[in-house]
């Protein structure tokens, strides 16, 4: 098993569920199934035989039938994680019978205070808390809640809300929270409801981070219930499939105008309206004014500024942040960070008609903002970058084709490009390369800028090797996110 990602699949009933299968190669992982009888015999000589062949990056629990199998399990956990602290533990416990409290009890309290991921039903839910069980949304949030404070990482709660177009499962994780929304099947009215423990361990065995682990759960589950895998890795490359990460499972915003110009070529990043005068006249055609302080007193004039020039040369213009300026002043459009979608009136822009653009990272922000159907989305950091600190990964240039395939939106590739890499950028299906200091550090801009516009303005030569997105965090045990301010929008 050298060289291999293993995750190991332990449960008390048939295992080898052909779905689950599929999620495993379909990304790329090597299962290997352990059946553990109802009496706790032989598990922990099967358990020592797998750990032989090396030790798993992952373990994924079902029902394992005792007490005795927990108590085998949680001793085999502790011992790997005195070598790898980061081992990912996915716990799908079913326990519904009054007959079951010993069973249950034992799951919470050496289980699921172990669990990277726990991803359940609220039936499930409802035993493992002992919360007297309510069909509300406000009931699944809190009993996620205490499963989290039982010691669980994550914990997913699947089938929790629903209507005749949707339904949502309930994620509460560290990097994020809410509900992952998806359109009720297509053939037979079947809700998409589900999160694919398999797929989810397979996930965290490659080191994606909680919230991104279920996310790409919920892309396989939501396939195999709209039946069909198109072989492979064909679920995460199919639109229907993303899921819609929003605050309450009813929350509709969107969508926003298209672009006048989708191909948006050049994309320069600057911060004065200065600066704005001077790439438009050397021919660029899509601009954004990325003034962060918000005290600056010549605010509203830059901004003025920036939309009277923009609209002389026919241009995009987008307002980074400031969107009731945006807005007061008319501008094309306005681009936002994630911690910003908390805090601008979205339904306020929708209605002025101006286009929005929304910066992300991760899957889970990508289903963001996918809830809102904006005019664009930007990728990155594509590169490294010293413009801004950030806790990301840089995607490459990998990442950038897997979301330019699966987005039916234009995509806008930021950070850290030259002209090689904006080259590969648009390669890779980038409909925008944003450019800052290539630009405006440039010894000489006008050219630096008609170099851009050259690179980007011939026919692409894609890839036919695409993958599913590598993570853009570390998932590291022990550690915390980065929360509020610390966190770059």
């Amino acid at each position: 098993m050298s060289g291999r990602t293993v995750v190991w699949r332990i449960e008390a009933a048939s295992v080898g569920v052909p779905a689950d299968l599929r999620a495993f190669d379909a990304l790329g992982v090597h299962e290997r199934s352990v059946l553990a009888d109802a009496c706790g015999h032989g598990l922990d000589a099967q358990l020592a035989a797998l750990a032989n062949d090396g030790p798993p990056a992952a373990i994924q629990v079902g029902a394992l039938g005792s007490v005795a199998n927990i108590d085998v399990l949680v001793r085999w956990i502790d011992r790997l994680r005195q070598a790898n602290p980061a081992l990912a533990v996915v716990v799908a416990p079913v326990l519904r019978s009054a007959q079951e409290q010993a069973l249950g009890r034992a799951c919470l309290e050496q289980l699921v205070s172990r669990a990277t991921l726990v991803t359940l039903s609220g039936a499930d839910a409802a035993a493992l808390t002992s919360m007297p069980r309510r069909d509300d949304t406000l009931y699944v949030e809190q009993a996620a809640r205490r499963l989290r404070e039982c010691g669980a990482t994550a914990v997913a709660v699947t089938g929790a809300a629903a209507d005749e177009a949707m339904v949502a499962d309930y994620v509460d994780a560290p990097w994020a929270s809410g509900w992952l929304r998806s359109p009720r099947g297509r053939a037979s009215g079947c809700g998409a409801s589900g999160i694919s423990a398999s797929a989810a361990a397979a996930a965290l065995a490659l080191g994606f981070v909680e919230i991104e682990a279920v996310v790409l759960g919920k892309m396989a589950a939501t396939q195999a219930m709209h039946g069909g895998d198109g072989g492979g890795n064909a679920f995460a490359f199919r639109i229907d499939n993303l899921p819609e990460l929003v605050a309450r499972p009813e929350e509709r915003r969107g969508p926003f105008p298209a672009l006048r110009d989708p191909a948006l070529g050049l994309y320069a990043i600057i911060d004065s309206a200065e600066w704005i005068e001077r790439v438009l006249d050397a021919g660029v055609r899509t601009v954004q004014l990325r003034i962060k302080d918000a005290s600056h007193p010549r605010l509203r004039e830059e901004v003025r500024r920036a939309v009277a020039a923009s609209e002389r040369a026919g241009a995009q213009l987008f307002i980074n942040d400031h969107w009731r300026l945006a807005i007061e002043e008319r501008a094309y459009g306005v681009h936002l960070g994630q911690e910003d979608l908390g805090e601008a009136d979205l339904d306020a822009i929708a209605r002025a008609g101006l286009r929005l653009g929304v910066s992300t990272h991760a899957y889970w922000e990508v289903c963001r903002a996918w809830a809102l159907r904006p005019s664009y989305i930007a990728c990155g950091p594509i590169h490294a970058t010293s413009t801004k600190a950030m806790p990301w990964i840089p995607q490459g240039n990998g990442n950038l084709a897997y979301w330019c395939r699966l987005l039916p939106v234009p995509v806008v590739a930021i950070a850290g490009m030259d002209l090689t890499r904006a080259r590969q950028a648009w390669d890779c299906g980038a409909s925008g390369v944003a450019v800052m200091s290539g630009i405006t550090a440039a010894a000489q801009p006008a050219s630096a800028i008609q170099a851009f516009l050259d690179v980007l303005g011939t026919g692409r030569h894609p890839s036919n090797d695409l993958r599913v997105a590598r993570p853009t965090l570390e998932r590291v045990a022990g550690t915390r996110p980065l929360m509020g301010s610390e966190r770059a929008a």
